[in-house]
């Protein structure tokens, strides 16, 4: 049974401020709402750089509550005037000193549906993020939106086939993964890892990566190539421009996931009973 929506990925530059990164991706959303885009994804930590090249306590001030906080209110705002779910990367302050990478799930008709915080924080050259970020708390949360069932998994979680599998139990049909990756470390990975968690667990990707070099924080290339892939693992059209900013749109037919997993029966087949050591300490 076909069951077509239209997805949106924003993979965009630094602007220098936080206010014109917040304005800029608002008019990339009424973009995708004009060309019919129902669902929306911006990228990780979309209103500021990718402050984790250092460590720097100046940057704790990008943090908002959420949802109490001014951002997910205009971002609240922004869904119900494009009637489009929002997945908006945000970096979230839970009291004083306490602070996660979270994106925000809000409806098509304005509401705030919960978040999920980045499980997995990495820490090493380039990616300093234990010294901004504690590790997720919320475990793998779908949000029955306007769209679908949706989940998100942020940038190095996508290395974690463990949470990716619990989306899908959880009954993800897509699946966003905003990411701030650097060319050379890891690029290889990138049409590999998120086609195998759709094929894995038969559910569709949203993935992004943001582009081009933050001068004014270091020196790492983000390598964009932002792209959707069904549950066979397929890029659905052209993956993102791996040097320039884009607003990717896609179609994405949701009856392929029932087609896909009824001939290929992971869900069933699993053995849950045999996999023991893989959450022993």
């Amino acid at each position: 049974m076909t069951r077509i929506i239209k997805g949106a990925l924003i993979q965009a530059t630094w602007t220098g401020d936080k206010d014109s990164m917040i304005e800029k991706h608002i008019g990339y959303a009424r973009q995708a709402a004009e060309q019919g885009a129902q669902v929306m994804c911006f990228q990780e930590l979309f209103y500021g750089p990718y402050f984790c090249q250092v460590q720097d306590r100046k940057f704790y001030s990008y943090t908002e509550p959420i949802p109490d906080g001014p951002t997910t209110e205009k971002m609240q705002k922004l869904a119900e005037e494009t009637k489009m779910v929002l997945i908006v990367p945000m970096y979230e302050e839970d009291g004083a000193g306490v602070y996660y990478n979270t994106a925000a799930v809000i409806d098509a008709d304005g509401t705030y549906l919960g978040k999920y915080r980045k499980t997995h924080i990495p820490h090493l050259e380039g990616f300093w993020e234990k010294f901004y970020f504690r590790p997720g708390n919320l475990g793998y949360p779908v949000f029955n939106t306007a769209v679908g069932k949706v989940g998100v998994y942020i940038c190095y979680d996508r290395h974690f086939p463990e949470g990716a599998r619990m989306l899908g139990l959880n009954g993800a049909e897509i699946v966003f993964i905003p990411s701030a990756t650097s060319r050379g470390l890891s690029q290889h990975l990138w049409r590999i890892e998120q086609t195998s968690h759709a094929i894995a667990n038969g559910y569709f990707v949203g993935t992004i990566n943001r582009v081009g070099i933050e001068k004014e924080i270091g020196p790492d290339d983000f390598y964009g190539q932002s792209y959707f892939c069904d549950p066979r693992g397929q890029f659905i059209g052209e993956v993102g421009n791996a040097y320039d900013e884009e607003l990717i749109i896609r179609d994405l037919d949701l009856g392929l996931i029932k087609e896909v997993r009824d001939t290929w029966q992971f869900y069933r087949d699993r053995r849950p009973d045999m996999y023991d050591k893989i959450v022993e300490a």
